[in-house]
């Protein structure tokens, strides 16, 4: 990462006040600053480090009037805690790898769109689809007929279970779990539970992010379903057929 100031501003569309030639090659938060560190500015409470930091640049909200003269040239943007976000978004997007590990175990009628990667001891199963720009970071597992979107990212450790359907851009973060059973067992006159095969699937839609180590069960019939947008953090359960 190697920009100047103005190449910044043009991407977010903010302004520039002071050096549009000053060059940022890190992320920084504002009190901790550094040379060619871009930050942030969008609670007061941080206000005072904007006079003192080291950061060559600082995202400002539009109508932030400075009290005292600041070391850093600013970028004036309407949300500059969003814009920051956009430009990490894009960073790591650039980030991304391509390639297919030697070391991964693929079905020979996997489809594959374009700049894939699929890292170390990998295994996809018959029937899976993989659709433009995913990333299978190592140890992942993906089931029979899986069908996973565009732009979608599975870390390390995440298994996809056989017949689940999931969407474009979305994340799964270490050790996420999707279409293991669900927790089904019906009572018999002996005292003892028969397991209760579950059928179903799970269907995730797009712009889903699932935390690490989070389980999404499989439903009996039909689809656990997980609409667009869903946001779920680390450890956290959800049970079949939701």
């Amino acid at each position: 990462m190697k920009f100047t100031v103005k190449e910044i501003a043009e991407v977010i569309g903010g302004t520039v006040e002071g050096n549009p030639e000053a060059v940022v090659s890190k992320f920084s938060k504002i009190e901790q600053g550094e040379p060619e560190g871009l930050s942030f500015l969008a609670n007061v409470k941080y206000t005072h480090y904007i006079y003192e930091t080291k950061s060559t640049a600082v995202l400002v909200k539009k109508d932030f009037v400075p009290t005292h003269p600041v070391p850093c040239t600013l970028i004036r943007i309407e949300d500059p805690y969003l814009a920051f976000a956009k430009l990490m978004t894009f960073y790591q997007q650039k980030q991304n790898k391509v390639g297919i590990s030697k070391h991964a175990a693929i079905a020979e009628d996997v489809k594959m769109g374009e700049n894939i990667y699929i890292g170390d001891f990998v295994s996809i199963a018959s029937g899976v689809v993989l659709g433009n720009n995913v990333q299978i970071y190592p140890n992942c597992y993906i089931g029979e007929n899986v069908t996973i979107g565009d732009n979608t990212t599975l870390f390390p450790g995440v298994k996809i279970h056989h017949g689940c359907v999931i969407g474009n851009n979305c994340n799964f973060y270490a050790g996420a779990i999707i279409g293991s059973d669900g927790f089904g067992f019906a009572p018999q006159s002996d005292h003892q539970y028969m397991k209760i095969p579950q059928l179903g699937n799970v269907v995730i839609e797009d712009n889903v992010d699932v935390g690490a180590n989070t389980c999404i069960d499989r439903s009996t019939m039909g689809s656990t379903i997980i609409h667009k947008g869903v946001k779920l953090c680390n450890f956290i359960q959800i049970a079949h057929n939701c």
